[in-house]
C-alpha cells in the first residue's frame, strides 16, 4: 500500500505570523537636535525682547497736557515743567477750563492745570493709570510749591514791617478733578487693560484654527465671519453687561471687538492660503510678537521709545484696544483712524483669501 504525501496548495498555506520585532525609528543626528534645541532657545529670546523691551525702553515723555489762567502766571507754569519735567510733558494753553476739559474728552489731552485763586488739576483716570499718576502727582508738587511761595511772601511782608510777627499764609488746595472717571464696575481700570491681550490671542486662535481644521475657501471665510461675530458679541457681554467694564453702545462695543477679531483671523488664514502653512506663522508674528508689544494697550502711546507708539497704532492690537477705550470712555474723541485700520488689515485678509483661492482653481485646471 502506497501512501501519497498531502501537499497543501500555496494559497491555502497559513499566513506567515507578523514579525514581533518593534520598527526602530532612526535616531535625530546630533547636528540636527542640538540646532533644533539652539533655535528652540533663540525663539524664547526674540519673545521675551519683543515683550520686554518696549516697557524697558518706555519713558515718561511728551504727556500732552494744558495750563489755563492768565499769561504771567501759565508762562511761570510752563517754564517750571519744562525745566522740572525733562521732557515729561507737551505743554499746551487753553483760553479756559471749559476748553480743557471738552480736550480732555476728545482725548487729545491727558490732563490740565488750572491756574488762579482755586487752582485745580484735571485729570483722566480713563486714559490709563499711568497718566492720571503723573497728574495727581503734579497736583501735589504744585500745591506744594504754591504754599512754599505763599510763605515766603508772608516772611518777606514781615521783615519788610507790612505784616505783623506770627503772620501764616493761608493753606491753598490743588483739588484734583478726574473730568473721564472709570466706571463702578472697573475702579481701577484692571480689567480693560488685561483684556487687551486675550483680545489679541483670540483672533490668532481663530485664525490659526480654520486654516487647519477648515478646508474650502469659501468655508473659511464664512468660519472666520461667524467666528467674529459670536466672540465679539460673547466678549462684549461678559466685558459690559456682565462686569461693567465697558461703557456706551453696546453693539458698537461688540462690533469693534468682532472687527478686531475678524481682521486677526482674517489676515492668518488669508496669508495660509496665499503661501501655505508659513502664512499662519507669518500673521501670527506679525500680531503677537509686533503688533502686540507695541500696542501701547496698557501705557500712552508718547512713552513708547522712537516712532514706535505711533507706528503700533497701525497694526491691529494697537488699533482695537484705542478703539474699544474711545467708544467705551471717549465718546468725542475721533475713532476714525482706528475703525479704518481695522477695516484695512479686514480688506487684506480678505484680498488674500481671494487671491489664494482663484490661484488653487488655476492650478487644479491646469493640471486636469
Amino acid at each position: 500500500m502506497s501512501h501519497s504525501t498531502l501537499t497543501t496548495p500555496p494559497d491555502l498555506a497559513p499566513p506567515t505570523p507578523p514579525s514581533s520585532t518593534p520598527s526602530v525609528i532612526p535616531h535625530t543626528p546630533w547636528a540636527r537636535s542640538v540646532l533644533l534645541a539652539l533655535g528652540a532657545a533663540a525663539a524664547v529670546v526674540v519673545v521675551l525682547l519683543a515683550f520686554l523691551w518696549p516697557t524697558i525702553t518706555s519713558s515718561v515723555r511728551d504727556l500732552p497736557i494744558a495750563v489755563t489762567g492768565d499769561s504771567a502766571q501759565t508762562a511761570q507754569v510752563e517754564k517750571q515743567l519744562e525745566t522740572a519735567g525733562d521732557g515729561a510733558f507737551s505743554v499746551t494753553t487753553t483760553a479756559s477750563r471749559d476748553e480743557a476739559v471738552r480736550l480732555i474728552k476728545s482725548r487729545e489731552l491727558y490732563g490740565a492745570i488750572v491756574l488762579g485763586s482755586k487752582p485745580e488739576v484735571l485729570t483722566a483716570s480713563a486714559a490709563g493709570a499711568a497718566p492720571a499718576q503723573i497728574m495727581s502727582q503734579l497736583a501735589a508738587n504744585l500745591q506744594k510749591q504754591a504754599n512754599a511761595q505763599a510763605q515766603a511772601a508772608v516772611q518777606k511782608a514781615i521783615a519788610a514791617g507790612t505784616a505783623p510777627a506770627g503772620t501764616t499764609a493761608p493753606e491753598i488746595t490743588v483739588t484734583v478733578t478726574d473730568v473721564v472717571p472709570l466706571p463702578a464696575g472697573d475702579p481701577r481700570g484692571l480689567g480693560i487693560t488685561a483684556a487687551s491681550f486675550p483680545l489679541v490671542l483670540g483672533g490668532v486662535l481663530g485664525g490659526v484654527l480654520i486654516s487647519l481644521l477648515v478646508a474650502g475657501s469659501w468655508r473659511r471665510l464664512v468660519a472666520v465671519v461667524v467666528y467674529s461675530a459670536a466672540a465679539g458679541l460673547g466678549v462684549a457681554a461678559i466685558m459690559q453687561s456682565w462686569f461693567g467694564v465697558l461703557q456706551g453702545d453696546f453693539g458698537l462695543n461688540a462690533l469693534a471687538i468682532a472687527l478686531s477679531m475678524f481682521a486677526t483671523a482674517a489676515f492668518i488664514v488669508g496669508m495660509n492660503a496665499l503661501i501655505g502653512r508659513a502664512g499662519i506663522a507669518v500673521g501670527a508674528v506679525l500680531t503677537m510678537l509686533v503688533g502686540n508689544p507695541l500696542s501701547a494697550a496698557t501705557q500712552p502711546v508718547q512713552f513708547l521709545a522712537g516712532p514706535w507708539g505711533a507706528i503700533g497704532q497701525w497694526f491691529v492690537p494697537g488699533a482695537s484696544a484705542t478703539l474699544v477705550r474711545d467708544l467705551s470712555y471717549f465718546p468725542d474723541a475721533d475713532a476714525s483712524f482706528p475703525w479704518l485700520v481695522l477695516v484695512g488689515w479686514a480688506a487684506a485678509g480678505l484680498i488674500a483669501m481671494l487671491a489664494g483661492h482663484f490661484r488653487n482653481q488655476e492650478v487644479t485646471e491646469a493640471a486636469a
